[in-house]
């Protein structure tokens, strides 16, 4: 535990840097401070991508070395995807709803393959919950979190491929599109983000690893409860 405290406190003073840089950005000439939104929405994305990501590598782990602790890491990880993912869509409702005048448009590519991805990973999880027996939910779940992974290119490169209500990418390796105050912001904010992500994660492997001790106490205390024979029963 004492690893997951240095790290929330290290993710504290991180957030508290990039909420002071968000807030000490310069506003956007034409949204105006609405636009201080991206520096919770974009990390929140990039981030829910690294989660889903790393899901994909414990899944595909767990298929080639069968260990828990690969299945413990894609479950982990699947859930703080989920998490990170429904704050960024909650995130980018607020800020259409105030720019676009719409919180949600189906049509819009980034929208839609966003929703997607983040029902299918509401499956996966509810896959993981209806298979009691842990080593074909292991199997099960993984092949799903192999699979699922092909979407984050999709979402990410979306607004490329499809010319709607979002904007292209803002920030690639090649250029920049926004002014250098704001694109530093996001960056703190991301750095922050995922500072905060490996510490949510190391705690919740480590509170699988105590549920998987507490089911295999309870089961050995099962096994030796042995019900009583018939001829040991007395007439009262």
């Amino acid at each position: 535990m004492t690893r997951v405290k240095v790290l929330l406190a290290i993710a504290s003073v991180a957030m508290a840097v990039g909420l002071w840089s968000a807030l000490t950005a310069p506003a956007d000439t034409l949204q105006g401070d609405f636009t201080r939104i991206i520096n919770i929405h974009a990390p929140s994305m990039w981030l829910a991508f690294l989660a889903f990501g790393l899901t994909a590598l414990g899944s595909a782990m767990w298929l080639i070395r069968k260990q828990s602790r690969w299945d413990r890491l894609a479950a982990a990880s699947a859930e703080l995807g989920v998490m990170f993912t429904a704050i960024g869509l909650f995130t980018g409702m607020v800020w259409g709803q105030a720019v676009w005048g719409r919180a949600w448009d189906w049509g819009d590519a980034r929208l839609a393959t966003t929703a997607v991805m983040f029902f299918v990973y509401l499956g996966y999880l509810a896959l993981r919950g209806a298979t009691l027996d842990p080593t074909v939910r292991a199997q099960r779940s993984a092949i799903l979190g192999v699979i699922a992974v092909v979407q984050i290119p999709l979402v990410y490169f979306s607004v490329n491929l499809f010319r709607t209500l979002h904007q292209t990418q803002s920030i690639r390796l090649d250029v920049v599109t926004m002014p250098r105050e704001m694109s530093i912001a996001i960056l703190v904010n991301v750095v922050a983000f995922t500072i905060l992500y490996a510490a949510l994660l190391v705690a919740r492997i480590d509170l699988a690893k105590a549920e998987e001790r507490v089911g295999a106490e309870s089961a050995l205390a099962g096994d030796a409860v042995k019900p009583p024979r018939l001829s040991e029963v007395k007439d009262v």
